[in-house]
């Protein structure tokens, strides 16, 4: 399948460790020749950390999608009701933004811009990135992979040693799992060593 064309949102959540992985996948993203539209998190859109100030941020990604970035939830809400994209994407996705998913809270400009997407039975696409996600975070991940129109980005423990509880999805598996969600099946293995 051609990822060219496609009217894709990326949505951006706090893992700030991962930002630079998810800047790389939205530009693979954008070089197919899909269309790229940001959506940001409040604390995504808006924290400046040693990964980089929120402004850098911020103008990386719209540099890499040539859109202005959904960050309102008043911005978000028209996704579904004018149609505005295939699918969505969250990368990183925080268990922050799993848990308000799993529960139906919307209350940042993504989980709306999900909620927003979910209304036409559209994909969305995640890829974790939590240090919780083998402990409190498990049941949120588990209750997504069971519901509609949900699928993963394949994902491993990034640090098992220091950090035994955290996943990372592998952020280069995104056009795959992108691919596999437009054909309505989840990418396997979901599990990678």
């Amino acid at each position: 399948m051609s990822l060219s064309g496609l009217k894709i949102g990326f949505g951006m959540c706090g893992s700030f460790c991962t930002f630079e992985k998810a800047f790389q996948a939205a530009e693979t993203l954008s070089k197919t020749g899909a269309d790229i539209i940001p959506i940001m998190s409040f604390n995504a859109s808006n924290i400046s950390t040693r990964f980089g100030t929120a402004e850098e941020n911020r103008n990386k990604i719209i540099n890499i999608c040539g859109h202005d970035i959904i960050d309102s939830i008043e911005a978000a809400e028209p996704i579904g009701p004018k149609k505005l994209l295939d699918i969505l994407v969250i990368a990183p996705c925080t268990a922050n933004t799993l848990a308000k998913l799993a529960l139906g809270i919307t209350d940042t400009p993504v989980t709306m811009a999900v909620k927003s997407h979910l209304r036409n039975s559209r994909p969305v696409v995640i890829a974790v990135s939590t240090n919780d996600a083998l402990a409190g975070c498990a049941k949120n991940i588990g209750m997504l992979q069971n519901y509609k129109n949900y699928y993963f980005v394949p994902y491993s423990q990034d640090n098992f040693q220091s950090k035994p509880n955290s996943i990372v999805a592998d952020f280069n598996k995104i056009p795959e799992a992108i691919e596999a969600a437009m054909e309505g099946r989840q990418l396997q293995p979901i599990l990678t060593i």
